[in-house]
């Protein structure tokens, strides 16, 4: 089940939680974690609550906690991103951190190469901002830059569940050659998920993740479809290209596998909102019969040239776990 956003979370849907294990993101340094480690401050899971869970340090909490501060400061984690982004937003989320819970919480980010040190220079993106009990903070950021690293400062003190950091994750495709094949919809190459008409059981993002799925819960599923129709997803490419192949993976839906899919294209460049309504999309892979938990790949594409978006359409509903569209980018800049 994916997590419960609420309103102005926009960001969250629109754009790749940077801060997420995996695409490589990880904690390097907090002050103190004498309570609950670092590392679940990342943890792409919602956080949970166990009544009668202790270790040796007190209570279990599902998160990044620290001890109550007993002298002057506050503490702080440094997070590295999986991938460097433009940041548009954040969620600092304290579910079930009630009495232990910081009462404030800021943010700074730097670039780099290199992790951080003493020399580093640090930019502010979030401002000290009051938090609650229990709550998400979905905050929108102002900034253009592509950061590589952030840093969660707390004040003074306390527990933060899970902090999500929401961005454009930035390719350099001058670099590229046109000529070679790309998984256009990678998110490591600037894939993102768009929309879909149900995400019940597994977000559509997951289409876009590196390797191949690892387990049922890592893929885009829906809902056991009861009325006539079929179900979709529409990605968006990190490049506007066109795509040479095709692979639709399967890999662990076996009585949920979906009989049959499709791909629709489209070169789009309004407002994404009105995307699933647009007359300008075209076939670009014919409805295909798949098999349960195996890896497909299709190399008759109807060339109908670039698109910057697709939209998978699976009959009538069930799981897919990846999606590859391996393409030639095209001069026309990144979308």
């Amino acid at each position: 089940m994916s997590e419960q956003l609420h309103e102005g979370d926009d960001f969250a849907r629109k754009w790749v939680n940077l801060a997420q294990p995996r695409l490589g993101a990880k904690t390097i340094y907090a002050t103190d974690d004498f309570f609950a480690p670092k590392e679940r401050l990342i943890q792409p899971e919602p956080a949970v609550f166990i009544a009668d869970k202790y270790d040796d340090h007190g209570k279990w909490m599902d998160g990044w906690e620290s001890r109550r501060k007993r002298v002057p400061g506050h503490d702080y984690c440094v997070v590295r991103l999986g991938l460097p982004g433009i940041i548009k937003g954040v969620d600092i989320d304290t579910s079930h951190f009630t009495g232990n819970y910081p009462p404030e919480a800021a943010i700074e980010a730097c670039a780099g190469d290199d992790d951080p040190n003493e020399e580093t220079a640090w930019t502010q993106i979030v401002p000290r901002t009051k938090l609650l009990p229990n709550s998400h903070h979905l905050i929108s950021v102002d900034s253009d830059k592509a950061w590589t690293h952030v840093r969660l400062h707390i004040y003074p003190d306390g527990g933060v569940a899970r902090l999500r950091v929401y961005g454009q994750v930035q390719v350099d495709w001058a670099t590229r050659d046109p000529a070679e094949l790309f998984d256009l919809i990678a998110l490591r190459n600037g894939g993102r998920a768009v929309s879909c008409n149900d995400r019940h059981y597994g977000e559509p993002e997951n289409l876009l993740a590196p390797g191949r799925s690892s387990y049922m819960g890592d893929g885009w599923e829906t809902r056991r479809r009861r009325e006539p129709g079929n179900d979709w997803a529409i990605m968006a490419l990190g490049h506007r290209g066109q795509v040479r192949r095709v692979e639709i993976d399967t890999a662990h839906f076996k009585g949920n596998y979906p009989e049959a899919a499709s791909i629709d294209g489209i070169d789009y460049e309004g407002d994404e909102a009105a995307l699933a309504d647009a007359t300008g999309w075209r076939e670009l892979l014919p409805r295909q019969t798949l098999q349960m938990d195996r890896e497909h790949v299709f190399d008759e594409i109807t060339d109908g040239g670039p698109i910057t978006h697709i939209r998978l359409n699976i009959f009538p509903d069930g799981g897919v776990s990846r999606l590859r569209l391996w393409g030639t980018i095209t001069p026309m800049g990144k979308i």
